[in-house]
């Protein structure tokens, strides 16, 4: 049969954890005659999900690629992980998408986890449909399912099926459109029957309520409507196709991917309704030759490659393409079949490839486009866990950042710093899952074995009262010997003031070259104060000293500095400040005051509850919160809203924390250092 569309259209799969997405990309292969057998997920035989993490934790940790044709025509797969800690690794693939395939669960309790998902279709303009997986199983209603979802979706859904039950089970389906009846057979296509006479009343109501969705944007069909004029076939498919295609609906089909049923109806679904590749180009203001990095890929047999979609003419191995810093050289061309490369000479209009070579490309790039490119910010989920890192072996060190940077290159959700104070490594992720999967790569393609603990959260000190202290250093050894004396005056500041060094010497009793050696004392006392933690909103003035003409240095006086701050310290009334951080949570329905229970118990002070201003239904929680309460907070608020709720952190201010919990921190610290 001829193909009824240019190029390779790239099709999304995304869902919540659990949906099934893998298992529907197998169901698609197997179904089209790429593969032979289904592969299983649980089985590991699966062409997606074919890392060792992905293995070891049965889902997907990454994004899968994979190519399939039916009836001559060509699909991408990008199957996207479904769980939160992964989520972020399809993000920008979706992004350049002809069609998204929303896989849901049929049990209406479990409706509220695509929410995220659907928002994300509309923020995005991206047209997408519902395959309702396991089918099956369902316990429920379809029709509750949908009434539970459809506030979730800013277009109507559209039920393309309604399903033949027989027992309490659902063994196949109407096509509204077509007016057939189907019955599933396990292992090969559904065999056509009469529409059964109990269900014709109901499959007349539900395709009138179709078309009316239809008629909203087809005045002509509106009109057939209203005279009772039955409307051709060839009119309804074409007002499906485009409105589809238009993303004025969301069309809903159901089926059991791992049982294969409704995978062939899915599949020419696909090729009659989906998208062409140019639509994409448009949407992201590609002209005729295009090329969106959506990541890039470390660690494989081929080693770095550039995932990319192409959007207009194709591209060439040895080609090159305009990019922001100028051409970008075309290297070796592969398509990818899971974790299988095949090189090939040229992609063509959509194809979803890997460029090897491409050292200046990075995701998020679209190239070749000019000015006009209208690319989506990637909105990636916030960074809510962290772990300090040390290499188990020393002699691994170097090895560390560098497979840091590669790891955190593939990966935009990850990210990593060092932080001075405490002389720690921290890695930052989505969750704890993110985290422990990217240690597990770590080790598995770096051969880098880590420790790991909570990051130090970054306590400071002040002070209460004021003070006048001398320092003096003197030392003879033989030759010239050292000699620095000063006299500071300390007080404090207000908060957040941060640090301020004067001086009002006269008279030259510190020569003016050796001031800033004393205020590089000060500042080496401050480093640690008389608690264990810098010292902070401290105001040092140099107001005295002597020097000897010939034993005083640089070093001299920056020592004399650092006694006297040290010892100034010390009889300042020194006291604890903790580090208290602005949250906002962003929470479903009927969630609201459990979430704000759980931040008051982790000393929160709730500020604000109310609406969402962009999602309806949500709920927003507004509090300030210490650094401390802030650990295990996500799972925390996970496990009481289905793993919906989420938040994001910033650093607000510096709060004093006195009584049992600061001597405890202190004594901590003490022996954290004694050590």
């Amino acid at each position: 049969m001829a193909s009824t569309q240019n190029g390779t259209r790239a099709i999304a799969l995304v869902g919540p954890a659990g949906a099934g997405k893998t298992t529907l990309a197998e169901a698609l292969l197997h179904a089209s005659g790429t593969t032979t057998r289904q592969g299983s997920v649980e089985a590991g035989t699966s062409v997606g999900d074919a890392s060792p993490e992905a293995r070891a934790r049965g889902g997907s940790t990454e994004l899968n690629l994979m190519n399939f044709e039916y009836l001559g025509d060509h699909f991408a797969l990008l199957d996207t992980p479904g769980s939160t800690g992964f989520a972020a690794d399809g993000i920008a693939a979706v992004t350049s998408a002809d069609l998204a395939i929303v896989v849901v669960d049929p049990d209406p309790a479990r409706a509220a986890l695509v929410e995220p998902i659907l928002r994300r279709m509309d923020m995005l303009g991206l047209p997408h449909i519902l395959f309702v997986n396991r089918i099956d199983q369902a316990k429920g209603s379809i029709r509750d399912l949908l009434a539970a979802l459809q506030p979730m979706s800013r277009e109507p859904l559209l039920a393309r099926q309604i399903p033949l039950r027989e027992g309490g089970q659902i063994t196949g389906f109407v096509d509204l459109a077509l007016e057939r009846a189907y019955r599933y057979v396990p292992g090969k296509p559904s065999e056509a029957i009469a529409i059964p006479a109990d269900l014709a009343a109901r499959e007349s109501s539900e395709r009138f309520h179709m078309l009316e969705t239809l008629a909203d944007h087809d005045d002509a069909l509106l009109e057939q409507l209203l005279s009772d004029t039955p409307p051709d076939l060839a009119t309804v498919l074409d007002d499906l196709r485009e409105e589809t295609r238009a993303n004025l609906v969301v069309p809903v089909l159901f089926g059991s991917a791992i049982n294969g049923f409704g995978i062939r109806r899915l599949l020419k679904l696909l090729r009659h309704e989906a998208p062409a590749p140019q639509n994409a180009a448009k949407r992201l203001g590609v002209g005729r030759n295009g090329l969106h990095i959506f990541k890039i890929a470390n660690g494989g047999a081929v080693g770095r490659l550039a995932l990319a979609r192409v959007l207009g003419d194709g591209i060439a191995e040895g080609g090159e393409i305009a990019g922001p810093e100028g051409a970008l050289r075309i290297g070796a061309l592969f398509t990818l079949q899971g974790e299988k490369t095949t090189k090939v000479a040229r992609a063509e209009q959509g194809s979803v490839i890997a460029i090897a070579k491409a050292d200046a490309a990075r995701a998020g790039m679209l190239l070749g486009t000019g000015e006009g490119a209208n690319a989506h910010a990637t909105d990636l989920p916030p960074r809510n866990a962290a772990l300090a890192i040390t290499t188990r072996d020393r002699k691994d060190d170097v090895k560390l950042s560098t497979a840091l940077h590669k790891l955190v290159e593939e990966d935009p959700a990850l990210s990593w710093t060092q932080n001075d104070d405490s002389h720690e490594t921290v890695l930052h992720g989505i969750n704890d899952e993110h985290l422990a999967v990217t240690l597990a790569r770590l080790k598995r393609r770096y051969g880098v074995e880590v420790i790991t603990h909570p990051p130090q959260i970054a306590y400071r000190e002040s002070i209460r009262k004021p003070t006048t202290q001398r320092g003096r250093h003197k030392k003879q050894s033989g030759g010239h010997g050292q000699f620095g004396d000063v006299v500071i005056d300390v007080r404090p500041l207000e908060r957040g003031e941060g640090f301020r060094f004067d001086d009002r010497i006269s008279g030259g009793v510190v020569p003016k070259q050796w001031i800033p050696a004393v205020e590089a004392g000060v500042g080496d006392a401050m480093r640690r104060g008389p608690l264990g933690f810098p010292v902070v909103d401290v105001s040092v003035t140099l107001v005295d000293g002597s020097y000897h003409s010939v034993d005083s240095s640089e070093i001299a006086f920056r020592t004399a500095g650092r006694i006297a701050m040290s010892d100034a310290l010390t009889q300042c009334a020194p006291y604890l400040l903790e580090p208290v951080w602005h949250l906002t949570v962003s929470t479903p329905p009927g969630t609201g005051s459990k979430v704000g229970s759980v931040v008051s118990a982790r000393r929160g002070q709730i500020s604000g509850l109310g609406p969402h201003p962009d999602w309806e239904r949500w709920e927003q929680i507004e509090a300030i919160i210490p650094e401390a309460g802030l650990h295990g907070l996500d799972a925390e608020l996970r496990s009481l809203s289905q793993g919906l709720a989420t938040f994001e952190a910033r650093f607000d201010h510096l709060a004093e924390l006195g009584g049992k919990q600061a001597d405890e921190i202190v004594k901590a610290q003490a022996s954290r250092l004694a050590a």
